[in-house]
């Protein structure tokens, strides 16, 4: 038997997120997600919101393996993606799974903002099929898990049979139940106006704390930001390649280089 028939029925699934090894998305998800193969969970050891890509460079990491094929890392998600893939797992993942995360990711900010994003990216880097998938609550403030995790169960079976495109990541926001199905959805903006608290500690010196504010959706109905309120799932490929083409096929881009190149090469500076 060769390695790739030998993976196709032992895949190996690393779910990873950035609200904690504990949560209990992470923790739905990893139940319903035992019959497809192994599962790991290499997450961070308490909330990591909104670290992005960042890697912790300037101390040491430590790890405490909770239990079997559980660690948590005191470190961001992209941390855990890191030292998973090359300490704690022992093979190569078939699939990444990052969430199921506590509030939506929707839109250009949040996808920029989110360590539960930023690990589906990493493990993209790293040439894993990877995922991101995040839950909307209802109107009373509440999150179906078991209802989002069957619907990544769905996601992770058909990836585990089909590849994603080199490069490729998938960013999933799944509003509350009943859902009228699932589209494709290009990003749209949640464009945040966030409060700044200004404090005093006891010694009279000003401390800031950075609010969420309210943002405002904005997008075309085939945005996801849009489309999660219309109550469908949305499904958005993020690329890893950032490099704009139509920007450098621009003849204003052009122009622009053109005159600081002069410049450079005239050696007025």
């Amino acid at each position: 038997m060769d390695n790739r028939k030998k993976e196709a029925k032992n895949p190996l699934i690393f779910l990873t997120n950035d609200d904690g090894y504990f949560s209990e998305g992470i923790e739905v998800l990893y139940r319903h997600l035992k019959d497809l193969g192994q599962i790991f969970i290499v997450a961070p050891d308490r909330e990591k919101s909104a670290t992005s890509l960042s890697l912790t460079l300037r101390r040491p990491l430590r790890v405490k393996k909770i239990k079997r094929n559980i660690y948590a890392v005191d470190g961001t998600p992209a941390d855990c993606v890191y030292l998973a893939i090359q300490k704690f797992l022992p093979k190569k993942p078939s699939l990444l799974i990052s969430g199921l995360n506590h509030g939506p990711n929707v839109g250009q900010q949040d996808i920029s903002y989110s360590g539960t994003v930023a690990a589906a990216i990493q493990g993209t880097f790293l040439q894993i099929p990877s995922i991101a998938i995040s839950v909307l609550h209802d109107e009373q403030g509440q999150y179906d898990f078991d209802f989002s995790a069957r619907i990544g169960h769905l996601i992770a079976k058909e990836l585990l049979k089909k590849n994603l495109p080199e490069g490729v990541s998938l960013n999933i926001n799944i509003p509350p139940p009943p859902v009228k199905g699932i589209k494709i959805a290009e990003l749209g903006q949640k464009r945040y106006n966030p409060e700044i608290i200004e404090k005093k500690d006891p010694r009279k010196n000003s401390y800031f704390w950075i609010g969420v504010g309210n943002p405002k959706a904005v997008g075309p109905r085939n945005s996801d930001v849009m489309v999660v309120k219309q109550g469908y799932i949305s499904i958005t490929p993020l690329h890893a390649d950032l490099t704009d083409y139509q920007a450098i096929r621009l003849p204003s881009f052009k122009n622009i280089l053109s005159s600081i190149n002069h410049e450079i090469t005239q050696k007025t500076l």
